[in-house]
């Protein structure tokens, strides 16, 4: 009888994340099957993401929260796609000085 091993490609520790982590390098166009709490979910990734960076579950809103591991980690600067790349170009901290949320009640 032989073993059937699956190669885990990203984790997503909480069913409140919007984010997951590669764990290795992914491809843009590749479909990567995700454990969200009791649900499966597919998602496409739209760019390359590299290992131990971020990418999007769902769509996130400019200045949506997003949620990494259960906490907050930060908002977004524009609209993310689901697949999408999460890293600093169209992430911002809480606490940055010159937020493009300032303004939109997100200060």
């Amino acid at each position: 009888m032989q073993a059937e091993f699956t190669v885990k490609e990203a984790i997503v520790l909480s069913p409140n994340d919007n984010v997951a982590v590669a764990l290795r390098d992914l491809k843009s166009g590749s479909s990567i099957l995700l454990n969200v709490g009791s649900l499966k979910l597919t998602i496409k990734l739209i760019d390359d993401i590299p290992f131990g960076h971020k990418f999007a579950l769902k769509d996130i809103p400019k200045c949506g929260l997003v949620v990494k591991y259960g906490h907050v980690i930060g908002r977004a600067k524009r609209d993310i796609k689901a697949g999408e790349h999460v890293h600093i170009h169209n992430l911002e901290s809480l606490t940055s000085v010159h937020s493009v949320c300032k303004g939109e009640g997100h200060e």
